[in-house]
């Protein structure tokens, strides 16, 4: 039992390691979030296209970023923290201030960006590998505490 242990680390060194990495990853998102929010009205001049591709390719990005963190992570939650980041700001930015000003403002790079930065979170989350169901286990799992019925059954 300990020799099993000890491959593993201590439950709370595990734990606080495990929560570190996800704010890690949870800034991350919120740098990803600001940089990109900031960035996505980019043209090329002249005329604005009908879909810009700036705020896409940003998105590609948010992507990769997203799917490959829930990759590194093992888990869909790993892709789901950072994208948390990026929603929070992107929410932030697309909210008037008093003075009038947005930073992602209400025109086709703007929608894109949300939409598309959206779909990206949705897809990246849907695409890592689950772990398993509880739903899915077969066999039974053992109760810790049994209920005790009055008839003499348990539970």
């Amino acid at each position: 039992m300990e020799e099993e242990q000890a491959g593993r680390g201590h439950p709370v060194v595990s734990a606080l390691v495990g929560g570190l990495a996800y704010a890690v990853l949870f800034v991350l998102g919120v740098v990803f979030g600001a940089v990109a929010g900031l960035e996505h009205s980019w043209d090329r001049g002249g005329s604005v296209p009908l879909v810009p591709l700036v705020p896409i390719g940003l998105c590609v990005v948010l992507f990769g970023l997203l799917y490959g963190a829930g990759r590194l992570m093992s888990s869909k939650l790993g892709a789901f923290v950072p994208g948390m980041g990026w929603m929070l700001v992107a929410l932030l930015f697309s909210v008037q201030r008093p003075e009038g000003d947005l930073v992602i403002a209400a025109n086709p790079a703007g929608y894109w960006y949300l939409a598309a930065g959206a779909l990206a979170l949705v897809a990246a989350v849907l695409l890592i590998p689950s772990s398993g169901s509880w739903l899915l286990h077969q066999g039974s799992y053992p109760s810790k505490h049994p209920v005790n019925f009055p008839d003499g059954r348990s539970a």
